[in-house]
C-alpha cells in the first residue's frame, strides 16, 4: 500500500483510497485486524493523527469497525446491502440536490430502472411482498390520509415491488431511484396529482405482478411514467407562471 507524500492531495484520503483498495482486492480480508495507528503511521509516513483521520473516513463508509479492549483495534468489516441501502439512498438525494437534476431526468431514471426490475417481480416475488403492495393500496384509499403519509405510502409500495424482484443488486441500485427520486418527485407533483388514478394504477400493477403477468406490469408502469411526466410538466409550468407574476 502506498500514498504519494509529495501530492496536493490530503494525505488522510490517500490513507483511506489505499486501504480501500486493498480491502477491494482481497488484501485485507473480512474480519481481518488492520495494523495498529503507530504501524499504519511508520508504514506511510506520516503521524498518527492523519491516520486516525483516514479510520475515521473508513468507519464512515462502513468499510472497518473499531473494537477496544486488549483484542481491539480496527477490523474489515462486512458490509451487508441493507446497511448499504441508508448511504446510498443519502448520496443520491443529495446528488439530486446539489447537481440539480431536472424532474424529467429524476423521472426517466427512476421508471426505466423500476420497468427493468418488474419482470423479475413478476416472476419472483413473495407473499409478503405482494401483501405490503395491497396494504399499501388500501391505506392510498382511506379518506383524510395527509399528503406526508400518501408519499410515505408510495414510495413502500414500490420499494416493495422493487424488493420483489429477489435481486439485493437490483434493490441496492433501486433504493437511491426510489426512495430518493420518488419523494422529489410527490414534492413537485402532490398538489396537482389525482390519488384515486395513481392508486387504480397500483392496483393494476399489484394485479399483474400476483398473476405474474410481466407485460401488463410494464404497461402499468408506463402509463404511470407518462402520467407523472405530464404532471410534472403542468406543476414546474404553473409555479414558473406563478414566479413571473408582479409582486
Amino acid at each position: 500500500m502506498k500514498i504519494d507524500p509529495k501530492s496536493a492531495g490530503d494525505l488522510s484520503a490517500q490513507i483511506a483510497k489505499a486501504l480501500r483498495d486493498a480491502i477491494i482486492a482481497g488484501e485485507l480480508i473480512v474480519d481481518e485486524r488492520l495494523p495498529s495507528e503507530a504501524e499504519l503511521a511508520d508504514h506511510f509516513q506520516v503521524s498518527r493523527p492523519t491516520v486516525r483521520e483516514a479510520l475515521k473516513r473508513l468507519a464512515a463508509q462502513s468499510l472497518i469497525r473499531t473494537q477496544r479492549g486488549a483484542a481491539g483495534g480496527a477490523f474489515v468489516n462486512r458490509i451487508s446491502f441493507e446497511d448499504a441501502y441508508v448511504q446510498q439512498i443519502t448520496t443520491s438525494t443529495l446528488l439530486l440536490s446539489m447537481n440539480e437534476v431536472s424532474f424529467d431526468t429524476a423521472c426517466e431514471a427512476r421508471f426505466a430502472l423500476e420497468r427493468a426490475c418488474a419482470p423479475l417481480s413478476a416472476e419472483r416475488r413473495n407473499a409478503d411482498q405482494l401483501a405490503t403492495m395491497r396494504a399499501e393500496i388500501f391505506r392510498q384509499n382511506q379518506p383524510g390520509l395527509t399528503d406526508e403519509a400518501f408519499c410515505a405510502s408510495d414510495v413502500a409500495f414500490h420499494r416493495a415491488l422493487v424488493d420483489g424482484a429477489s435481486n439485493p443488486v437490483l434493490s441496492y441500485q433501486l433504493a437511491g431511484a426510489v426512495e430518493a427520486m420518488q419523494p422529489l418527485m410527490n414534492m413537485i407533483t402532490f398538489t396537482a396529482r389525482d390519488r384515486e388514478r395513481i392508486v387504480e394504477l397500483h392496483g393494476q400493477i399489484a394485479d399483474a405482478i400476483e398473476i405474474r403477468d410481466a407485460e401488463a406490469a410494464d404497461r402499468a408502469l408506463a402509463e404511470l411514467t407518462t402520467y407523472t411526466l405530464e404532471l410534472g410538466t403542468k406543476a414546474m409550468a404553473a409555479r414558473d407562471a406563478q414566479r413571473q407574476q408582479p409582486k
